[in-house]
């Protein structure tokens, strides 16, 4: 009896070890990655070729104007059999003609891609590759040149609408959702790189919401697919053969494709695109705020848990912001509903509002959450950012008086009619002035400089440098980084500055 118990046990455990062992087995072959993908990408990429276009445009510029980025540029060894070819290319385009001198002015060929998305002829490209063209021509998979004419273009997105008229309906493509692609999923793109035209290039999505500071709406996909000069405007597809994304830019230390390539998300897209085809122009909710980055310092002066939101730095007078009693300061967490997890996340947020909708906001001011409502307006069209040239100053042959404030390393005095005129502050400007910056000092390790001018510290407002000194002393004796309002020529920015010595600051104005 003894024996079977035991034979029965073990049986028992054989076959428990074996369906662990296959279990096992299972598992493991269903996470096994392929070696190299699909087998093919044929079958795919022969329904996508007629919806892509090469777009080719020429300019006129002075002849001592440089060429844009996106110029075609060749270079191959001497006496390679490719040489002769490459050499006729150019000249068929303009480029390198040997007796294209000198003169009043000279025109420049560009080259770039595009996508068809409605058979009447309208075609999706980057607002670069067409932006200051003189003719834009269009050339479809059959060879076929067509001329095209601008519908709408955006510069924050770098977006653009052409339309051509065909004898023939063209093939629209199909739009995917962005937000539904996860990094590390295959994609194809196609392209006219260094106008070759209809090139295929796979890879995968190597990251999500990437930032390179080229606009107020950053959000891009990063792919190590290789995408060159010409591929600008071209389609990212994934595996069902929908658009999730436009190529728009590379980063190349040599001119060339090394794998870190950047897509505008289709979820971006898809709205402006829509608006560009219907009435030319976009139509963006607006909110009135300058926001900046919340870094761990200024997360730790606020008394955030982490860094997290937008933090308010001005408002637009008048503007929907300072309807809803926002203030300069506060820490928008939230806007109608959702989540703001880093400040970048705001701007996209608020553009795709609806104008005339009131939202709620949960901002944090002072330690304390509260509730605001906001009614968005539209963004005007002609509000580009535009990078401001600062004003040249006339230096006073000597240097104003100041009282110096140790623990920041600074000189500082209120502001007075000489240094208003001296540093050339608006009317409207009040605090304490920058007048001298010590060497290897908090205040340097910062950037701040003369002529800068602090209107707040520790979030209450400074007259006096009593004012300053007292709260640097209080945010050292408390071991917490001292947060200032710093306005700079009109650019107001908050700043923390830690007591940390040798401790690199996210939040520098250099």
């Amino acid at each position: 009896m003894m024996r079977k118990t035991i034979c029965g046990g073990l049986i028992v455990l054989v076959m428990a070890v074996s369906l662990f062992t296959f279990t096992q087995a299972q598992a493991q072959e269903s996470l096994r990655l392929p070696a190299s993908g699909p087998s093919s990408f044929a079958d795919l990429v022969e329904t996508l070729l007629p919806s892509v276009v090469n777009i080719s445009t020429t300019q006129k510029l002075s002849a001592s104007a440089p060429t844009q980025d996106f110029d075609f540029e060749f270079s191959v060894p001497e006496g390679s059999p490719f040489e002769n070819f490459f050499e006729e290319f150019k000249k068929r385009h303009g480029q390198g003609a040997p007796d294209a001198g000198p003169g009043p002015s000279r025109r420049v060929a560009s080259l770039g891609s595009g996508f068809v998305i409605d058979p009447a002829g309208y075609i999706v490209t980057n607002y670069h590759v067409v932006q200051d063209a003189e003719e834009i021509t269009v050339i479809l998979q059959d060879d076929t040149n067509l001329t095209a004419t601008i519908v709408g273009k955006d510069k924050k997105t770098d977006l653009a609408v052409i339309k051509v008229n065909s004898k023939k309906p063209l093939t629209p493509v199909t739009f995917g959702d962005s937000d539904k692609v996860r990094v590390g999923d295959w994609i194809v793109t196609v392209g006219n790189p260094f106008g070759l035209g209809g090139s295929v290039t796979t890879g995968i999505i190597s990251a999500r919401a990437r930032d390179i500071n080229s606009g107020p709406y950053d959000d891009y996909l990063q792919t190590d697919a290789p995408i060159n000069r010409g591929n600008s405007g071209g389609p990212m597809f994934n595996m069902k053969g929908e658009v999730i994304g436009i190529n728009t830019a590379i980063y190349t230390p040599s001119g060339g494709s090394v794998g870190i390539g950047f897509a505008i998300p289709s979820a971006i897209a898809k709205g402006v695109i829509e608006q560009l085809k219907t009435v030319g122009f976009t139509k963006r909710g607006w909110l009135g705020v300058r926001i900046q980055l919340v870094t761990p310092e200024i997360a730790e002066s606020l008394g955030l848990d982490k860094p997290r939101g937008a933090l308010v730095s001005s408002l637009t007078p008048g503007g929907p912001a300072a309807k809803a009693k926002l203030e300069v300061g506060d820490v928008i967490l939230t806007f109608d509903g959702r989540d703001i997890p880093e400040m970048h996340r705001l701007p996209r947020i608020v553009a795709d509002t609806p104008v005339g909708k009131t939202v709620a906001m949960t901002v944090l001011r002072k330690g304390r959450e509260i509730n605001l409502k906001a009614t968005v307006e539209q963004l005007a069209a002609d509000d580009e950012e535009e990078a401001a040239e600062e004003a040249t100053a006339k230096q006073a042959p000597t240097i104003p008086q100041s009282d110096m404030v140790e623990e920041l390393g600074l000189g500082v005095s209120p502001v007075s009619a000489q240094l208003r005129k001296r540093y050339q502050l608006g009317d409207d400007v009040n605090g304490l002035v920058v007048v001298k910056v010590t060497d290897r000092s908090i205040a340097a390790e910062n950037g701040i400089r003369p002529g800068d001018v602090i209107s707040e510290a520790g979030q209450q407002e400074v007259k006096t440098v009593a004012d300053l000194r007292r709260h640097a002393i209080a945010a050292k004796n408390k071991s917490r980084p001292l947060l200032i309002l710093l306005d700079r020529k009109g650019d107001l920015r908050f700043l923390a500055l830690s007591f940390e010595k040798n401790k690199k600051k996210d939040g520098d104005l250099r």
